[in-house]
Parts: C-alpha cells; structure tokens; sequence
C-alpha cells in the first residue's frame, strides 16, 4: 500500500491510474478503524481496479466542547489494517493540506443539513459537505462508499453530490454490528463496561418500532414516544428517535412506504447513532 500525505502526490498516483484505464473507488474516514470501515473497503475492492482510503480527522466537523482534541488517533494500527485489506493507497493529509489557514469556502446542504443531529451540533454537516467535497476534488474517484449508520450523512452527501453536479456515485453500505446488535462506532470505545452492556437497546428500541410498523401501526408519534420511554428506562438521554421517509428524511406519512427510523442518544458521555431502514406497502 502507498502512503502519500499531499494533494500533487496523491494527484500523481490517480494520474498514473487513470492513464492505464483504471477505474478507482473512494473510502473517506477518520481512522480508529473497525470492520465497519473495512467492510467499505472490501466492497469498494469488488466496484474498482484501484481503492483509495483517506484518514483524515476533519476539525469542522467537530463542534464546540466535543471531541475534537480527544477523537482516537490510531494510524500506524490503521494503516496496518488498510494494507492487510489490500489498500492501494491510503490519503494520509495534515489540517493544512486540506484547509488553507485563510478559507473562507464552506458547503452548506440546507434543509437536510439543519435536522437531526444538525440541530443538536449546528455547523457540522457544513464541516461535513465541505471535506468531503474538498475530498473528492482531491481524489475524484468513480465511486465512493459510505456506512449507513450514518444514514443523514449519507443523505446530506447525496444531495451536496447531486446539486453540484459531482461526477462520483455514492454507494450505501450496510452497517456492520456486534454481535449484540450494537452498530460499530469509532466512539464505542467512549463507553465504560456497564454502558457497554446497556448501549445495544438502542438498537433494540428500533428493532421494535421495526415490528410495529410492520404489524400495521401507523401512530408513529405514538411509536417515538414509546422509545424515547423506553431509553430513558436504560438510563439513555434520548435526542431524537423520529420515523421518516428515508428519501428525504421528512416526517412520515401513513401513506409513505420506503422509511427509515433515526435515533440518537447519550449514554454517559457517549453519544450513540443508529437507524433502521426498509419498506411496507402502500395502503
């Protein structure tokens, strides 16, 4: 695996590729990988001749009093694991190669951008939008590959990628879980054992929105607040539990039939994301 740390050798290496025919697909991440991260890699190995994976921890992102300062800092274990996943090159950039020290440039994806998890860390989908557009300038891979934990990010992307007429398909990849169900999570390790314990009824309350919505209810209001109750029950500080339509995350209709439900919470000090995604007939 080639390790590069600038934009024109990075350049270079996609140059030398694209010269050959090659076609290449894109991994961004923070590093502190799990087999989630994997797992988009060993996809992208099967969608391109050639697989980039970026660690970068991006700071505008993060916003004030998180954890910006504290966020896992693995690389040499992660550039191990990138390489026993036969990695062809791994993007490797300080702050300043990616951010001039007088940028003014930000990405904003309004609407999808203020939901969820935008309202409750303002400006961190901006960071989000922006790095990643930044990202793909850099690489301009085929394809890219994100985790569906992240399930708003990956909308916001989709919609940054559509309205500015970016030439990379953005594929989804399933969440990868423990084998109680917790969806892995760099932050995971924030958790103390008890929490660790506790932390997959998170999951668990949305499995059993799930069941409900597939028995034929359709009180979804009825259905949140009964896994906000049930969080609270396990010592969770729910942020939101929601039942949308998956294709722009609004509120669900009793008519709607691609949903997705997205929650949030704190447990300790962690904060936890999750969702579920799939389809009932339309009434």
């Amino acid at each position: 695996m080639q390790t590069v740390k600038t934009v024109p050798e990075l350049r270079h290496a996609i140059r030398v590729w694209r010269l050959a025919g090659e076609s290449i697909a894109f991994v961004p991440t923070m590093g502190n990988l799990h087999e989630g991260h994997l797992k988009l890699v060993t996809v992208a190995r099967q969608k391109a001749d050639k697989v980039v994976a970026s660690i970068f921890i991006n700071p505008t992102q993060f916003g004030v009093g998180e954890d910006f300062a504290t966020y896992p800092r693995t690389e040499l274990e992660d550039q191990d694991k990138l390489n026993a996943a036969n990695t062809d090159l791994l993007f490797l950039p300080a702050v300043p190669e990616v951010y001039a020290e007088d940028a003014n440039t930000v990405v904003t994806v309004t609407g999808l951008s203020e939901l969820y998890c935008g309202a409750s860390r303002p400006g961190h989908f901006n960071g989000v939008a922006t790095v990643v557009c930044k990202l793909f300038n850099m690489v301009q891979p085929d394809i890219a590959l994100f985790g569906l934990k992240d399930f708003q990010q990956l909308t916001v992307i989709r919609a940054m990628v559509r309205d500015l007429n970016i030439p990379v398909e953005i594929a989804g990849v399933e969440t990868v879980r423990e084998a109680d169900g917790l969806a892995m999570s760099s932050r995971n390790s924030y958790l103390t054992a008890e929490e660790r314990v506790t932390a997959p009824k998170l999951y668990e309350a949305l499995c059993a929105a799930r069941v409900a919505i597939l028995s034929g209810n359709r009180s979804y209001a009825e259905i949140e607040q009964n896994a906000w109750l049930f969080l609270q029950k396990f010592g969770f500080q729910p942020d939101y539990f929601c039942v949308c339509r998956s294709q722009d995350l609004k509120k669900a209709e009793v008519d709607d039939s691609d949903l997705v439900l997205l929650a949030a919470a704190k447990l300790g000090k962690t904060r936890l994301i999750d969702n579920l995604c799939f389809s009932i007939g339309n009434r």
